[in-house]
């Protein structure tokens, strides 16, 4: 943890997820929570209030401020612009996903990186859960892998969260900022898709880059090549804001990739599953569902011996994700290890993402 050498941080957006695990999390590893900054001021300050720190609405602000060592940018939608402005005013920056859309911007990004001499890491929280390593650990041991399945069941919001007891926001944020920045990402969803709808292009920021990418950071993770050629599929067709499922299916070394990402809005939690088929073997990997602060992911490792089965079943200690990937921020803060989920990672899930989205269009 970082007790004995506690970094001062400012967390850049208070939505749901900043509320409900980002801040706790913070807290329990031993960061010294500076600034709360979110672009409605009654949220700021609610949220600031809870904790006894100060609460504004202009990032410039936080980047001001010599006293805060790192930030946690947790807004929604590319993190290019805020990450971008943190490093250059020399703060480290952990960055929630998406980091960017496209490459143009992860170049920008990285010639800040490379001139702040400051930590980077992406919120790729799967990469960072207690058993993610030993699943990798268990997929390399098989051997003639046929079929590696993602499956995610995504419920709307209000299932996921209503244990929260949340107050509902007030709508007093910066509307003119908030038009900006989305215009901003328009323009660069139309860089890597021209001609893209605008429904299909709210859906490659939104549910592609806001969830799909989950699931290729997790697949690297777990030490696997991703295909670099998709076949893929939205249905039902997009109309409006509803998003819709995703279906997507690409070869990499003779071994088939399926994503399935199931829009399912009254279900009643998230779940989302990665199962490994091989000659030798079998492994399945459910991951712990978000909006929980304490909950376990569980890993099933079936290993054969001729006619004979084997099953072992593993889950860890009660720390998700979340509070790990900031444990092995702080180290690299204070102690220099490598970033893990640093911005090749990045490059290569822009890339996938592009391709998947490109053949759904």
């Amino acid at each position: 943890m970082t007790r004995d050498n506690p970094i001062r941080i400012a967390i850049l957006g208070a939505g749901i997820i900043a509320q409900s695990i980002h801040i706790p999390s913070l807290l329990r590893a031993g960061f010294i929570l500076d600034t709360v900054c979110d672009l409605s001021p009654s949220r700021a300050n609610d949220v600031a209030a809870r904790y006894g720190v100060r609460g504004v609405t202009n990032p410039t602000e936080v980047f001001s401020d010599s006293r805060i060592d790192a930030v946690l940018i947790a807004t929604p939608g590319s993190h290019t612009e805020l990450t971008i402005s943190a490093l250059e005013a020399g703060k480290h920056v952990l960055a929630e996903k998406p980091l960017a859309l496209n490459l143009a911007e992860v170049d920008r990004i990285e010639q800040a990186h490379r001139d702040s001499g400051k930590v980077l890491q992406i919120g790729y929280m799967k990469m960072y859960d207690p058993l993610t390593q030993r699943a990798a650990n268990a997929i390399a041991e098989l051997t003639g892998i046929r079929l590696v399945r993602v499956t995610v069941s995504h419920p709307a919001d209000a299932p996921q969260i209503q244990h929260l007891r949340m107050k509902p926001p007030v709508n007093d944020a910066d509307r003119a900022e908030i038009d900006r920045a989305n215009n901003y990402e328009i323009e660069q969803t139309d860089l890597v898709l021209p001609g893209a709808t605008p429904e299909f292009g709210a859906y490659f920021r939104n549910i592609i880059h806001g969830s799909v990418i989950h699931e290729t950071s997790l697949l690297r993770g777990l030490g696997l090549e991703l295909p670099t050629e998709w076949t893929a599929e939205v249905f039902p067709q997009l109309c409006g804001s509803e998003p819709s499922s995703l279906l997507a299916i690409g070869t990499s070394k003779d071994v088939r990739f399926i994503i399935s990402w199931n829009w399912l809005p009254e279900y009643p939690e998230y779940n989302e599953e990665v199962k490994v088929l091989a000659s030798n073997g079998r492994v399945e990997y459910h991951l712990a569902k978000p909006y929980v602060l304490e909950e376990r992911s569980r890993l099933l490792v079936q290993r054969h011996d001729g006619q004979e089965r084997q099953d072992t079943t593993y889950t860890e200690i009660n720390e998700t994700g979340f509070l790990r990937q900031l444990v092995a921020f702080a180290d690299s803060v204070n102690n220099g290890t490598p970033v893990r989920a640093n911005l090749d990672g990045v490059r290569d899930d822009i890339t996938t993402l592009t391709a998947i989205a490109r053949a759904a269009m």
